[in-house]
């Protein structure tokens, strides 16, 4: 049976006791993935289910040509949706998730998808965009504004297509109005990712009207927040073990770990629901959260993937139960990650990393190493290059590390260890993947491109320890290679 209103009474699984006829949108939501589904609105129908937040519900936004995708399935749902918690013993727990009461295709209809982000009921505006989707520059650190998309958006008399020209043009018109600004939120794994928003949409701003870009300044919020939940692609095996299970024949389920983390920081604009009533951590300062999220958990699904896909894994589960993997990884947290941290209030770091390789390891989850080896040039100078710098600067360990990205060096040749070529996913595959194939002859080729690795190809100390481990790669495998990394000395 298909979730619908219709059919909620009759679903054998837990549903929406709320009334969704009685639940307006507050929050606008671009990039409704399986994260955002698993995570910001498993958050807000927690608070629905308590009687709370009936003015903040979800109204989802697509942007991209796969969004029409998603678009029809939701609609097809009346936007209803099953989430999965998937338990380590093979337990399934499904339940309805009934926040997202609305979905626009903007392509379809940008005038209403501006008037819907310029609406004073709308009090936040939030993203999960994906790390490559701020439109960043790696090697300055700016808004790219050779982006063709962006220079689109700003030359055309037509209505604007990316997620800046939308947005911007609806705070313009909130501005012109005289209607408060919304809160700006980020969901997305980047460091400091209510400051990037900050930079990219003010940046965008600023070439449209400068005077709107120092409005934005002073008017919007950009809270910084670190989300935690492992949440793995959709796959057509899902919907049909869900059918079989609970017989339920939902287009687009979304299934993720139990474990679930949001640490956001208390700086809204013009009000937010009481999320601390759904168990998100409303903190002053989320930095310390942040770094250790991005530098132990998706920093370590990069140690995991490259070496666990050249070794012959294709699910992450199988990658992270093989001891060697798993001892690589903790190594690199404790020897390389940990130190470049800040106190984190009230975590055990050492539990925390644990944790993480039992998480990894839930053979229900069924993550696929392919999925974390994708856009790997948004995700690296996001989550790793920053521990080698740092390290490099402090003269602490960086041979895990540099061998996290000899490896993935040597996934960018597209090809493994058997001669089975690789598909590189990667919005650089392109530019990378010649590179990578040149290495044979010149090792450091790959790491001298400097629109992702900036200087660090300058480093003797980090070009040693990653041509050693790209050496390895090439003559004694990926299993030999982690067996004979070097100890570096304390």
């Amino acid at each position: 049976m298909e979730p619908s209103e219709e059919t909620l009474p009759e679903l054998g699984i837990p549903t929406p006791t709320y009334s969704r006829d009685d639940v307006t949108v507050g929050i606008v939501h671009f990039g409704v993935g399986g994260f955002h589904r698993a995570h910001q609105a498993m958050y807000v129908d927690r608070l629905l289910e308590q009687g709370l937040a009936k003015d903040w519900g979800i109204c989802g936004v697509g942007v991209m040509p796969g969004d029409r995708r998603m678009q029809e399935a939701l609609a097809a749902q009346d936007n209803l949706y099953t989430l999965v918690l998937t338990h380590p013993d093979g337990t399934w727990e499904p339940r309805v998730i009934g926040s997202i009461v609305d979905y626009r295709y903007a392509p379809d209809e940008p005038e209403a998808v501006i008037e819907l982000l310029a609406a004073p009921t709308t009090k936040i505006v939030s993203f999960t965009v994906t790390e490559g989707g701020y439109n960043i520059r790696h090697d300055t650190g700016e808004f790219d504004i050779d982006n063709p998309a962006i220079k689109q958006d700003l030359t055309s008399e037509g209505p604007p297509a990316t997620v800046f020209g939308l947005a911007v043009e609806a705070l313009a018109r909130r501005r012109a109005r005289g209607i408060p600004s919304p809160t700006l939120m980020s969901c997305d794994n980047i460091e400091g990712n209510g400051v990037v928003a900050r930079r990219v949409f003010t940046s965008y701003a600023r070439m449209v009207d400068p005077e709107l870009a120092d409005w934005i300044t002073q008017n919007t919020r950009f809270p910084n927040s670190m989300v935690d939940r492992i949440t793995p692609v959709t796959t057509q095996s899902v919907i049909d073990e869900l059918s079989l299970r609970f017989d339920v024949q939902d287009r687009w389920p979304v299934v993720a770990e139990p474990f679930t983390t949001w640490v956001l920081e208390d700086d809204f604009t013009d009000g937010r629901p009481p999320f601390e009533k759904a168990g998100v951590h409303l903190v002053g300062d989320v930095a310390p959260y942040e770094l250790m999220k991005l530098r132990l958990l998706n920093a370590s699904h990069q140690g995991l993937c490259y070496f666990g896909y050249l070794m012959g894994y294709r699910y992450v589960h199988d990658a992270a139960q093989d001891p060697l993997i798993a001892q690589f990884l903790l190594n690199y947290m404790a020897d390389d990650a940990i130190p470049t941290l800040k106190p984190v209030p009230g975590i055990d770091l050492d539990e925390y990393t644990r944790t993480l390789i039992e998480r990894f390891a839930n053979p229900e989850i069924r993550d696929t190493i392919a999925r974390l080896c994708a856009e790997s040039s948004d995700r690296i100078p996001k989550w790793l290059l920053p521990v080698i710098r740092e390290n490099l600067e402090s003269g602490g360990h960086i041979v895990r590390s540099a061998a996290i990205v000899a490896s993935w060096a040597r996934y960018a040749e597209g090809v493994d260890e058997h001669g089975t070529p690789i598909e590189v996913v990667d919005r650089l595959a392109e530019e990378l993947v010649p590179l990578a194939r040149k290495q044979y002859t010149h090792p450091a080729v790959f790491i001298e491109n400097t629109s992702v690795f900036g200087d660090l190809a300058r480093s003797t100390r980090f070009v040693d320890a990653y041509t050693w481990a790209l050496n390895s790669l090439h003559n004694e495998g990926a299993k030999r290679t982690l067996e004979a990394l070097p100890v570096e000395p304390e």
